[in-house]
């Protein structure tokens, strides 16, 4: 097992450097179907180790900032002002660090700047909207016949429901 990890780090130290499955798979006295496994398997193994490396490094620089935030909570409780500032940042810090933070919510805009409406479920509207994304200025589509036809298509569907309803009834 220690030799085909080892085979393996070579053989990928030989990718990075440009060679093709082939050349590795020369090198090694392996066929080139054997040598295309073995880096694939090299690469996965290379990617569990980062993630693996990262997610310990999260977990210890989480700890430390505990501990930080430990020492001034007891301070920030008490009404120190600037302890709770401190408190506050380590707090943000380790919203950052773990991935805890709430989407900002963003709105588009126009090209004069103005808040462009846009009720995000039909093709039409968002065509209108990316053919007009980028343009540093020009007059915004009118938008106001897709909101209608959408209303005029709801109104359609209820009144075939409603008739249907009054035929079953009959």
């Amino acid at each position: 097992m220690a030799l085909v990890a080892k085979r393996r780090s070579e053989m990928l130290i030989m990718k990075i450097q440009g060679r093709t499955a082939a050349q590795i798979a020369e090198h090694f006295g392996i066929s080139p179907a054997t040598a295309r496994s073995d880096l694939a398997r090299a690469i996965k193994k290379a990617r569990e180790l980062e993630v693996h490396d990262a997610e310990l490094y999260r977990y210890v620089q989480g700890a430390r900032l505990e501990q930080l935030l430990r020492g001034v909570w007891p301070e920030a409780v008490d009404g120190d002002v600037k302890a709770g500032e401190q408190a506050r940042k380590y707090i943000a810090d380790l919203t950052d660090l773990f991935g805890l933070k709430v989407p900002v919510r963003t709105e588009i805009s126009g090209p004069d700047g103005g808040a462009i409406p846009f009720g995000g479920n039909d093709l039409t509207e968002l065509s209108a909207l990316i053919d007009i994304a980028g343009q540093p200025s020009g007059d915004l589509p009118d938008l106001s016949h897709v909101e209608d036809q959408d209303d005029e298509d709801v109104e359609e569907d209820e009144e075939q429901e409603s008739e249907e309803e009054d035929g079953d009834r009959e």
